[in-house]
Parts: C-alpha cells; structure tokens; sequence
C-alpha cells in the first residue's frame, strides 16, 4: 500500500472532557491540517459536536458513565465546595504580582491536570471498573485544592470552584510547609487568605523592603484599605528546589502494587541523580530538557516596580512532551476567558469559525444561517470571545515549539547506516542508532502502560517522488499498525513487522495463562472476572503484583536502540536516486485507549492534531542498476 511521508511539524499524565453540555453541530468545516494521510482522512470525515471537546464526568451517587443534564444544576462559579475557598487564594491573585510566572503556567500541563478531558475520563473509567473503590486516589494530585476543599470526586469543571479548575495551581506548592516525601500524592496544603506568607526558595527575598514600605509600593495586607493585596512575607522551605519535592504525584503506584509512575524510581537510580542535577534543573531552567541553568528576571514587579529584577528565574512551564486538548476558551488560563462561564465556553463552535472576519462577513451578509446559543447571539461577544481563543492557541503553539525543544535536547538519532552497496531488486537493509541522552530518567517516561506513545516513522521514495515502503505509520484513525489497530484487526492493512514503539505496556496473564498487552493492569478483557488477588509473595519480592506485569521498551537514561530495516528487493525496481525519510513522533495518548476509556471523536481528532514530530531529516540513496 502506498502512504505519502510528510516531514511537515505535526508529541504526563492523563490528559480531559467528556458528555457535551450543548449539542451545537458545527456549521463550517474547519481548514485542513498537517498530518499523515491516514489523520487527515479521520479529520475531513468528521461530523461532530463542538461541546464534547471539553467536559467532565457527570455528578453521580455511584460511579457510571452518564447522567441527566437536571445532575449538572449546582453554580458554574464557586460551586460543590464545602471548605472555605477564599482560604486557598487563585492563580490570578498571585499573577498581580507574579505575572511572567503566571503566564508560564497558565499553559503548563501542571495548569491542565484538572481541566484534561482524558484524564476526566480514563478517572471514571478506572472508577466503574473498580466500582469506586478508587475512591480519591486521582483526583487529590489532579485537584488537591478541591479534594480539600471536600468537592465531590465526580462533580464536573462547572460545579467546581475556580481554585479546583487550576488542577497544581501556586499554592499547591507554596503553600506545602512540610517535607512529605511520600508517594500517590500524599501531601497537604497549608489553607490560608492570600495574606498569609508563602513557602519558597527564599534565595535573596526582598519581601520585607516591600512591605515595610507599603504606600510606595501600593500593597496592603488585609482587607482595610488601600493597594493590591500582597502576602505578609515568605517562608523558607528548602524542599521546594529539591527533587523529592516532585514525588508525591510523580510515583505512583494501583491496583496491587503496579507502578503507574515511576519517574522517581528512574531518577534516584540516575547519572543526573548522581552529578546532583535536580527535576527542576532540567524542566525549569532556561534551556528545555538540559540543566544549563536558569535565567534571571525580577520576581516580582509591584506597584510598576520590578523587585529583585536579577533574581535566578524558575520557568513555570514545566516544559515536557504533554499537551491539550481541551477547547482552548477554557485553556489555557486566561483571566479574560473567566468573563464567560464554562458552559457558555462548551457552545462555542471555535472550530466553525466563530468571531473570525470571514465568518461574520458570511453571517451577516445572509451567506450562512446559523442558529446560535442565546449566550452567543450577539456577534461582539463572538468576536471578543474569538480574540481570547486566539491568544490563547497562541499560547499552545509557543508550548509546541518548547515540546519539540525539550524531545530534541534529550535524544539523539545517527545513521542510517546502509548495509552494502544498494542495488535494484535486493534487499535494501539499514539502521539508526536512537539514544536518550537524558541522565535523568527513561525515555520516554512520565505515565507508563498507557501512555504515552514515542515511535519512529521511516520511508522509502523512489526516483518517481512514490513512497515504496513505509514503518511506523498509523491507520484510519491515526494508531499504529501493531494488534491494537482496528484497521489491522479488520485486515483493511499489514501489520507494521518492523515498527520501533518505545511505549512501555502492561502484561496481564489470562484464562488461558498466556501474556496479552492490556490498557490497563487488569485483565479483565477475556477472563470473567478479573484476577484481583493479594500475592502469597510480597510484590516487594516478586516486583510485581500476581498475574500482571510491565514490557518496558523506553530507553535507560544514556541508553542506545539500535532501530533496523529491511525493504524488500521487489519493491526496488529502477536504479536511481531515492529519499529515506525519518522522524521520530511522540503522542500524549494511544487512540485505541482514548476509546477505551470512551472519548469522544473530537478527542481523539484534537489528540492526534498536535502529534509531535522531531529529529526529522532525510538522506539520498544511490542504487545501482
């Protein structure tokens, strides 16, 4: 079968949405994008609902997959929260002072975890399998404010409170006082008004000049009088620079001791561990992935006045291979985008257009009829909304170029070397040397077993411009042709024989005592039910629960694959100059898990959209005649 290669630019935790709360079918055809033929064929046969693209889990007694939209009453501001919220101040109060940090992290996946429509749905997932049981376990590193603030587990983005939609917002760090050192998020944070002092680094802290001088400065800190509101000093906590800081949502382990996260488990074995380079060294220093230092800048600016303006800088990007799909009127962050409630963000078609120049051209010229939401009636709200989407895709395309960066910066990829002399009807065999020249962890890391998905993609184009032989392409919609794929099942295309997946997956033994690659390490998918049973041997020992266990393909920090290929002679049939082509792609999310779990298409489209493609070059091959 003939596939086109394309070199154009198309890469943790569980990303999220889930029932629509408006069914608005979108009016105009979105403008094609970059991809392989098999996502562009998946994005142009769409027709689909704005408003699933982002949602949540509906409200329920016990967990279940839907609900009745009448569950979905409580107040799209402030709402589901038991505590006391203005205890647990919002990024936006903090971004007064700190904006550099806050517009870095309103696009971080940190700012995401709690919006992410697949993380929303692999959660309730995990739920109905378990029948609740899991109870909190996700949600207290996803949403730890609202977890505190005693929100239901399942209550949806637009019964939550602000602070809960911010998933690791400012204070879940600096606000944590003590050194927890545990695991699957095993920490709290420190309730308090915005005036009460924060946790940090304390390196060179000139908070004291600024509130002994509060009229300069136009700070106050109480509610009585005048000036921005400003917190009364800060603490030290040394922690916070450490590594061990990042392990309590960062290794985590379910069912019977399975690790779902093992980054710490990577890290405190490493040569980066060793050489004393920290998590935040690499993805919070000024070059992405590398620990070449941070950059300076003020660390705060108050009263129009920058505070310590040589200050060492932390980038609050948090700069990884993860990205969005969620609608980007609801993220990024943005304090504009909070004039519009959530639900009113879920009617906006983005994708048909709305607020653009051409579309309201059309619309009030007669040209297009289109039965809009009350909410969005009026075409200046449109236009201002589509102002925000724009900032905020903008946003997103920044994040993409730092994505790339930091996949760049920790591999490297030779070759390829070609065997012999090419000739017309032989075997055409070469290889690329693939190396993760990361010291601090595998690659690729970050969830394991699911997600996320790091391959190679190689192609072979004749003298005629033809792509003759291709490994690592996707299908229909947009998998691997490995026995995940639905194209491959069907036998609608070949199983990729020489595909290099460095995706880690979970093996579970079945009825019939044979391993299967599973989604989930619950093998639950033939027996009748799944063999949940505490060992006779302690996982301690074993390494790992009883009948499940991990195929790890990702590479060691400093670790080499050797990447082979063989194109079959018959398909090398003129002597003359070919192209071989190579990239490596990394996605957030397997297709075949986001409909595991029950994503929508939009999802599954908005997932594959932003696949990231890096180390991608070609070279010319001679082959004789």
């Amino acid at each position: 079968m003939k596939r086109l290669f394309s070199i154009a630019l198309l890469c943790c935790a569980f990303a999220a949405a889930a029932p629509a709360y408006a069914a608005i079918v979108r009016q105009v055809a979105p403008d094609g994008t970059s991809g392989s033929p098999a996502i562009q064929v998946h994005q142009a046969s769409r027709e689909i609902k704005v408003a699933e693209n982002t949602g949540v889990v509906r409200k329920s007694d016990a967990p279940k997959e839907n609900a009745t939209e009448a569950e979905d009453t409580k107040p799209d501001v402030h709402g589901g929260a038991s505590g006391d919220e203005s205890l647990y101040p919002i990024a936006a109060q903090c971004g007064g002072c700190h904006k550099q940090i806050y517009d870095e992290w309103s696009s971080s996946q940190h700012a995401y975890a709690s919006i992410s429509p697949m993380f929303h749905k692999f959660e309730q997932k995990f739920q109905t399998l378990t029948q609740g049981t899991v109870g909190t376990f996700c949600v207290r590193c996803h949403q730890q404010v609202g977890t505190q603030l005693g929100e239901a587990r399942e209550a949806p983005l637009w019964a939550r409170s602000q602070i809960s939609r911010e998933g690791v917002t400012c204070i879940t760090c600096h606000r944590v006082k003590e050194e927890f050192g545990k695991v699957n998020g095993e920490r709290r944070v420190e309730p308090g008004k915005i005036y009460e002092p924060v946790f940090g680094s304390g390196e060179k802290s000139v908070i004291k000049n600024v509130l002994a001088n509060k009229e300069t400065y136009s700070v106050k800190t109480n509610a009585q009088g005048r000036g921005n509101d400003i917190h009364k000093g800060m603490i030290t906590n040394d922690q916070i620079t450490k590594s061990e800081f990042c392990v309590s949502c960062h290794q985590v382990a379910v069912n019977l001791g399975i690790k779902l996260e093992i980054v710490w488990d990577q890290y405190r074995d490493s040569p980066a561990r060793k050489a004393g380079v920290t998590c935040q060294d690499c993805h919070m220093g000024k070059v992405p992935g590398q620990p070449k230092g941070y950059a300076t800048s003020p660390s705060a600016i108050v009263g129009g006045k920058e505070i310590n303006p040589g200050r060492k800088h932390a980038n609050h990007r948090f700069i990884g291979p993860g990205y969005s799909i969620a609608h980007p009127g609801i993220f990024p962050h943005n304090t504009k985008a909070q004039a519009y409630s959530i639900k009113d963000w879920l009617q906006f078609d983005w994708r048909g257009g709305w607020g653009t120049s051409k579309f309201e051209d059309k619309v009030a010229g007669g040209k297009l009829k289109v039965k809009f939401p009350e909410r969005w009636a009026d075409s200046n709200d449109r236009e201002d909304a589509r102002e925000i989407i724009d900032e905020n895709l903008k946003k997103l395309d920044e994040r993409d170029v730092l994505r790339r960066q930091v996949m760049e910066n920790s591999s490297k990829v030779d070759g390829p070397y070609v065997e012999g002399t090419p000739k017309v009807g032989e075997d055409l065999a070469f290889s690329y040397k693939i190396k993760n020249i990361n010291t601090g962890h595998n690659l690729p890391s970050g969830s394991l077993g699911a997600q996320p998905q790091l391959w190679v993609n190689v192609a072979l184009v004749d003298p005629d411009g033809l792509n003759i032989w291709e490994s690592g392409y996707v299908d229909s919609n947009g998998d691997m042709a490995d026995l995940h794929s639905l194209d491959v099942a069907a036998g609608r295309i070949d199983t990729d024989q020489m595909l290099v997946n460095l995706q880690t997956k979970f093996l579970t033994t079945n009825v019939k005592g044979t391993d299967r690659e599973m989604y989930l390490p619950v093998n639950f998918d033939i027996d009748p039910l799944p063999q949940l049973r505490p060992p006779s041997i302690p996982t301690t020992v074993l390494n790992h629960p009883p009948l499940v266990r991990m195929e790890n393909h990702s590479l060691t920090p400093l670790g080499v694959k050797e990447a082979k290929y063989q194109v079959p002679g018959n398909l090398i049939n003129k002597p003359g100059k070919y192209r071989l082509a190579f990239r490596m792609r990394s996605r957030a999310e397997p297709i075949y898990f986001m409909r595991f779990v029950g994503a929508t298409k939009v999802m599954e489209e908005s997932m594959n959209e932003r696949i990231m493609n890096f180390h991608d070059f070609e070279v010319n091959i001679d082959v004789k005649g």
